[in-house]
């Protein structure tokens, strides 16, 4: 395994990343990288260097590799990515670890219970999970005396929810759920952009819609143009919005949201592209937006089973929030049995096998609009009904919402792009 290999090449050239490294022999999948892994960290705690040298006085030199395997090695040190490297490793081990899960499971006849605490096990490895209670108390000590400051979290320029949310959370998942054409794509974009324009770093997984339309969209809330005029810009835009155009491409540009259109991608594939783009953003933090959570494709066959299959999701997404210490926004679709009822406003059993997001979730926002029911009337508010908010109040925040445009404005009367 090529990554297997670039780590420990890696710790050779670079001994003082070993002192710092959480991983175990048994978490490399070769015999020779086990045994070899395990002599330098055996090297290390002795307070000897980790070299050709060294290494070739170990005893069974041969079940190393030799010699030339460990020069070998070393040409493939790069520690500037050995974070990638380690999560290379520990992500391969835990699919190694989960197939082994799932075989025994199926010799044993483990109930269904054990096969996703088991799974969730693996899920939640980590390369760094410690804590020292004594550094949290050095970070509390002063707390009496200090006037505690709110956990401002990343805007999303709407007035009202920003007051009751603080923002999205570092670490937090947010679901945004509604019937289909209610605007939540458009909602996603109004966040993304506002999340860019304040220096974040918008990672937008669209597993329906193409990167093209998402950008058309917004361009379109943006510079107030009519989508349909998007179609054939040439004809579609007035004099005075072609003079405004260049002026929007470059408004729309500082967003610097990063698309990723590919249809059925697992979160497995959006942590590696999510990691990609820290590393080509370094000084930009990342908020993950996912549309939708329904399409994403699961890591493991459940035979069908709808329910397992959003579990084992709505749990990975809690993970790599968590993991990333970034916000997770993702849209999710409701089930018909809204539409059953008289009062049409959602609830949480309209979720889509609503049991495991209900429950790893930490912000539910619904979204709602009168219109929709009744095409006859001419109100545009758009609703965005909180139905949970572990660390906040819950409530409706009531703006403004464009169909032509997708724009998203404040009811305050401030114009929220």
């Amino acid at each position: 395994m090529i990554a297997e290999k670039a780590l420990l090449g890696t710790f050779l050239r670079h001994n003082y990343l070993l002192k710092d490294t959480t991983l175990k022999p048994e978490q490399f999948e070769e015999t020779r990288h086990q045994k070899l892994f395990k002599t330098m960290l055996q090297l290390t705690r002795k307070g000897k260097p980790v070299d050709v040298v060294t290494l070739s006085t170990a005893p069974e030199l041969d079940q190393l590799g030799g010699i030339s395997y460990i020069n070998e090695l070393a040409s493939f040190a790069d520690a500037e990515k050995i974070e990638e490297y380690e999560e290379l490793v520990l992500e391969a081990w835990k699919e190694r670890e989960k197939n082994n899960i799932l075989t025994r499971a199926i010799q044993e006849g483990w109930e269904i219970g054990k096969v996703i605490t088991s799974l969730d096990a693996i899920n939640e490895s980590k390369m760094d999970d410690h804590a020292s209670i004594t550094d949290i108390l050095a970070d509390m000590y002063e707390a009496p005396w200090r006037p505690e400051e709110k956990k401002r979290g990343v805007p999303t320029g709407l007035a009202q929810l920003d007051r009751m949310t603080f923002g999205f959370q570092d670490g937090e998942v947010t679901v945004i759920a509604a019937r289909p054409s209610m605007g939540k794509t458009d909602v996603m974009i109004h966040l993304a952009k506002q999340a860019g324009w304040q220096g974040y770093l918008p990672i937008v997984f669209s597993l329906e819609m193409p990167s093209r339309s998402i950008t058309d969209r917004l361009i379109a809330s943006t510079g107030r143009f009519n989508r349909m005029k998007m179609r054939n810009l040439y004809k579609g835009l007035t004099d005075e919005q072609k003079k405004l155009w260049p002026t929007i491409i470059g408004r729309v540009a500082d967003t610097n949201i990063q698309i990723f259109d590919g249809a059925g991608q697992t979160i497995m594939e959006m942590r590696a592209k999510t990691r990609k783009m820290i590393h080509s953003f370094p000084e930009k933090k990342p908020v993950i937006f996912i549309d939708y959570l329904t399409l994403i494709r699961p890591t493991n066959f459940y035979g069908g089973s709808a329910h397992l299959q959003v579990t084992e999701i709505s749990k990975s997404l809690k993970a790599m929030a968590k993991e990333f210490n970034c916000p997770v926004i993702t849209l999710a679709q409701l089930n018909r049995s809204v539409e059953q009822r008289a009062d049409k406003r959602p609830v949480m059993s309209d979720i889509r096998e609503s049991g495991s997001v209900e429950q790893d979730a930490d912000l539910i926002i619904f979204l709602y609009r009168e219109k929709y029911y009744n095409k006859e009337t001419d109100d545009d508010t758009l609703e965005l009904i909180i139905a949970k908010n572990r660390n906040g109040p819950v409530g409706t925040v009531r703006v403004k919402y464009n169909e032509h445009t997708g724009e998203i404005i404040d009811d305050y009367g401030q114009r929220a792009v």
